[in-house]
């Protein structure tokens, strides 16, 4: 079974194409994910063919449990499909069909080869049954108070898609706890569906730096719609403009959001190497 290792700012996945469920893929990525007796990375991605859009991609996280998109990955794919052949772009333009929807991307390089995609991470949603998020609010849910394990948070819960949950901090994200906390935000009964938790400081009206514990793949290197959801919740605390760079663990990325309608992610994606995966899953 052949497959590539891609990553975007640090974020990185197994790509390989598929037709459809002729493998055991929760038993697949499980195997092919883990750092020590697989390829390592935080995901495994299908690329498959799409009746509604160019492409259609399925994420798998490492611990087997699929998502409904990622923003990184989406890069990926947009960056495998247009190299591979298997898309043509549209005066750049692609369409990745993917759980959370059919979302846009724009590819940008020399014509060969596909050096950064801007992506459509789509129509953030509030309403606390589309994030899911077990509360009786009015959206958007900002500030929503939780404690675990001693550490006193103040959620705001949006959906891109996949539920976050976004903490702001006064100090550096780099000195949070975020292995502690991580996994008992992501595990609390408020999220019937598990959440992904960032933890962000605003440095100034177009600089926030931030760290994401996935759901299902723990603290990453960068997450596309952890950095989406962050900028959506920063600006609803009026603490930035509509152009925020976001600088995680694996790099900076470049986000747009007017306020109402779809967020922009503009970031690197970046082959590493080609393989044949021989084990059986």
């Amino acid at each position: 079974m052949k497959f590539v290792k891609m990553h975007g700012t640090g974020n990185d996945f197994v790509l390989l194409e598929a037709q459809g469920d002729e493998q055991d893929w929760p038993r697949l990525a499980r195997a092919m994910c883990d750092r020590h007796f697989g390829v390592g990375a935080d995901g495994l991605i299908l690329v498959l063919p799409s009746s509604r859009a160019d492409v259609r991609m399925r994420m798998f996280n490492p611990d087997g449990s699929e998502a409904e998109m990622c923003g990184n990955g989406l890069r990926c794919v947009v960056k495998y499909a247009v190299e591979g052949g298997l898309a043509r772009p549209r005066g750049g333009r692609i369409d990745v069909e993917t759980l959370a929807g059919v979302l846009a991307a724009q590819a940008f390089g020399n014509g060969q080869t596909v050096e950064r995609v801007r992506v459509s991470m789509g129509v953030p949603r509030f309403a606390p049954a589309e994030i899911p998020v077990l509360v009786e609010a009015e959206p958007p849910v900002v500030d929503l108070p939780l404690e675990v394990a001693g550490h006193a948070l103040r959620l705001t819960c949006l959906s891109m898609g996949n539920p976050h949950a976004v903490h702001f901090l006064d100090g550096p994200v780099a000195a949070y706890p975020l292995e502690e906390v991580g996994p008992l935000v992501e595990h609390h009964p408020l999220f019937p569906q598990r959440v992904n938790f960032e933890v962000a400081r605003v440095l100034a009206n177009d600089r926030i730096e931030a760290r994401v514990w996935e759901r299902g793949a723990g603290a990453t290197l960068a997450c596309g719609s952890g950095a989406a959801a962050t900028v959506v919740a920063a600006r609803l605390h009026s603490l930035v403009g509509e152009r925020v760079d976001i600088t995680l663990p694996g790099g900076t990325l470049a986000m747009e959001w007017d306020g109402r309608g779809e967020v922009y992610l503009t970031g690197p994606a970046e082959r590493v190497f080609a393989g044949e995966w021989e084990k059986q899953s």
